[in-house]
């Protein structure tokens, strides 16, 4: 097996890469029987999946060292060099959806593949193409800025991963000491975010208009493949969650703060405390969290053992949190190899299992699903995504013990707790992004005045008093990536969380049956919209209000219920 460092990286030469297209195109469309036409079709995802393990490959080693020269000119190439390789890809999306094999096509790989090229279709016209360079240019810009951040702190200089484990420190002068050195840093760069962020939103708003939509709020929901439920759906849910899901929530944060002797409503520095004596801490470091790992793998099916053992044997897993890395945590793929990659910034906090469990369920899917064709349907759509990964974070429950000794039951309530209330946090995310691309013209001051708004609806548990003025002030959204990288992301979170909570449910009652049904939906890949991929597995609708209503009376139920007695 080849490791990741030994992974060869080409830039490739795009005029050739062009030409291939164009040709494979040309016999495509020429192609006499369906044999011919499926022969096209196979090369043509040999091809895309080539440049996707290229790009991806230049990506992350540009994520584990932004200050890397090499990659940095690598994924700037990338920045200008996929818009225009777009064109080529447009042709032949055009082409696969006008063959009159399409119904032979459809039968063999799946009417999803015509469904999202459909979508890939309205994303996309030459015009747009200078946009969408000075689009990925300034993303990288974000990224770059969020990974240089030097933050002093008691004598010390942290990044704002490294700060991460002081802003949930038991002592409270400590905790509002760190949250305070973290929003100053913001404060501080707040003219180039600002920037960032009304260029970006004036980038994306000429490509809708460019393209011939409505608006931004349309173009990202091509862009994020909605080929199965549209705004109204969206509109609903987010309904449900102010009307069920917040009420709950508040109900915990005031436990929460009378438990720790608090003020109601909380600050932002003690809002992230959820036990008096300290948040759930692994009881151990990263080498032991990936042992732990591998057992709890091991145990819990032959597949996901054969899984982890290949990734800590290719080295597929960056983890540690290191000067000059971009923040955050991702999975990805390698198609080449048939390997996924997991990036993370382990800090000593209790998110450092869930993030290993949780980009793991990424990586376990993707794994399983490594060898379909097309390379399109190894993923289903992000929110269909998100259900591995998050619902692998509760199958892990079965190892809290040995990931977290003798913090086990403070990590089982804080990871449901945070689980239920990361769900109103999600969806305010994309609320603030509908009010944003309804309103382009917005400045920066009324963006942060609409967060600021919003948090009194979907969280209103959170003291705006000015005690740490980033957050109070309404300008916490701009930690946000995924704001600026992915618009309208997040509610594929939301969504799938709420089909996570129902594995959860599943797994209190019947830990391997609960397992059965994931493994049908995860091995069903990309193969459905993610609306069928829940139906088929037997999984609750998101869309349903009964089943907000329903996780909201078991979670709520089930923590209400936990004996927190001898926890401080």
């Amino acid at each position: 097996m080849i490791k990741f460092s030994e992974i060869p990286y080409s830039r490739p030469d795009m005029e050739e890469l062009k030409k291939e297209f164009s040709n494979l195109t040309n016999e495509f469309e020429a192609a006499e029987t369906y044999e011919k036409a499926r022969d096209a079709f196979v090369r043509e995802d040999a091809l895309s999946r080539h440049i996707m393990s290229v790009s991806t490959l230049a990506q992350i080693r540009h994520s584990i060292d932004t200050r890397d020269k090499f990659y940095d000119d690598e994924v700037l190439f990338w920045n200008r060099a996929y818009p225009v390789l777009q064109e080529s890809l447009d042709l032949w999306t055009r082409a696969l959806c006008d063959s009159k094999f399409r119904g032979e096509l459809a039968a063999e790989f799946g009417e999803v593949v015509f469904l999202n090229a459909e979508l890939e279709l309205k994303c996309f016209d030459v015009s747009i193409i200078p946009l969408l360079q000075e689009e990925n240019d300034l993303v990288m810009e974000y990224e770059k800025l969020l990974a240089s951040a030097q933050i002093p702190f008691r004598g010390k200089v942290y990044t704002l991963s490294q700060l991460s484990p002081f802003k949930n420190d038991a002592d409270d002068e400590t905790r509002l000491e760190a949250w305070k050195a973290e929003g100053g840093w913001y404060k501080d760069n707040q003219p180039k975010l600002d920037d960032y962020y009304d260029r970006l939103v004036a980038i994306r708003h000429e490509m809708s208009q460019k393209l011939g939509l409505k608006d931004g709020v349309e173009l990202g929901y091509y862009r994020m493949q909605r080929n199965c439920y549209d705004r109204n759906d969206i509109d609903k849910f987010r309904e449900a969650v102010r009307k069920y899901i917040v009420p709950v929530a508040d109900g915990i944060r005031r436990r929460q703060a009378e438990r720790l002797g608090m003020q109601y409503p909380l600050s932002f520095a003690d809002n992230a405390l959820m036990f008096r004596s300290g948040n759930p801490k692994p009881a151990g470091d990263a080498d032991y969290i990936v042992e732990t790992a591998g057992r709890f793998y091991d145990a819990l099916s032959p597949e996901t053992g054969e899984f982890f053992r290949t990734m800590r044997e290719g080295e597929l897993m960056d983890l540690l949190s290191t000067e000059g890395k971009e923040g955050g945590g991702y999975c990805t793929s390698i198609h080449d190899y048939e390997v996924p990659f997991i990036f993370a910034n382990f800090n000593g906090t209790q998110g450092d299992v869930e993030t290993v469990t949780h980009e793991a369920g990424h990586a376990f899917a993707d794994w399983t699903n490594r060898s379909r064709v097309p390379v399109d349907t190894v993923w289903p759509s992000l929110d269909g995504c998100e259900v591995h990964s998050m619902s692998m974070e509760f199958f892990a429950w079965k190892s809290t013990e040995d990931f977290f000794g003798k913090d086990a039951d403070k990590f089982r309530y804080s990871h449901l707790a945070g689980s239920f209330m990361f769900i109103p946090y999600g969806t305010m995310v994309d609320h603030f992004q509908h009010s944003v691309f309804d309103h382009p013209e917005m400045t920066p001051a009324e963006r942060h005045a609409e967060w600021k708004r919003l948090l009194g609806i979907y969280m209103p548990w959170l003291r705006l008093d000015g005690e740490i003025p980033f957050y109070s002030e309404g300008e916490g959204w701009q930690r946000q990536h995924h704001i600026y990288s992915r618009p309208f992301y997040y509610i594929d979170y939301c969504l799938a969380q709420t089909v996570a909570l129902g594995f959860w449910a599943m797994i209190q009652d019947d830990y391997d049956d609960a397992w059965k049904h994931y493994m049908a939906y995860t091995k069903m890949g990309g193969s459905e919209v993610f609306t069928k991929l829940i139906e088929d597995a037997g999984l609750d609708s998101p869309f349903e209000e009964e089943t907000i209503m329903k996780m909201c009376r078991k979670a709520d139920e089930w923590l209400s219920a936990f004996d927190l007695s001898g926890i401080e």
